[in-house]
């Protein structure tokens, strides 16, 4: 029996994101960045703090990154629940150390109407939840290669 919401071809949506994170330290290794698996920062936006996981980052480098691999719908619609997943990435972030540099690093995946990406609508509709700082980058799959974005 065949899985709703999960991505054609693979074993679980666990694994789909196990592997971009994967995907995601090897561009950053091939750049000279050496980042580690779930990576833990205390987080907070008042006095109380506790500590969160991202899914790479550096303390040497100080770098926070968190990697979706998140499609448009097989209808070519808004994946409204990844969106918030996406939200609540950026709340992580603004409630992270100001002195880490922030990556959201997404798969890039066009939609079929309009060819805007996933990533390219995100930022167009909630630019005002991204905070300060930080970045987005796009993996294609294809090509093998990630671009700075926003």
């Amino acid at each position: 029996m065949s899985k709703l919401f999960q991505r054609l071809g693979s074993l679980s949506n666990s694994h789909v994101g196990f592997d971009f994170e994967l995907k995601a330290k090897r561009f950053f290794e091939i750049s000279g960045i050496n980042l580690h698996r779930n990576y833990e920062v205390e987080v907070g936006v008042g006095l109380i703090k506790k500590k969160h996981r991202f899914d790479l980052g550096s303390y040497e480098e100080k770098i926070l990154v968190e990697c979706k691999s998140h499609c448009w719908t097989s209808g070519n619609n808004v994946p409204s629940a990844k969106v918030t997943i996406w939200n609540e990435a950026m709340y992580y972030f603004y409630s992270s150390p100001d002195d880490y540099r922030k990556i959201m690093f997404v798969l890039k995946d066009k939609r079929s109407s309009t060819g805007e990406t996933l990533a390219q609508y995100y930022i167009r509709i909630y630019h005002h939840l991204i905070p300060t700082g930080v970045e987005f980058w796009e993996y294609d799959e294809e090509k093998f290669i990630a671009e700075q974005i926003y």
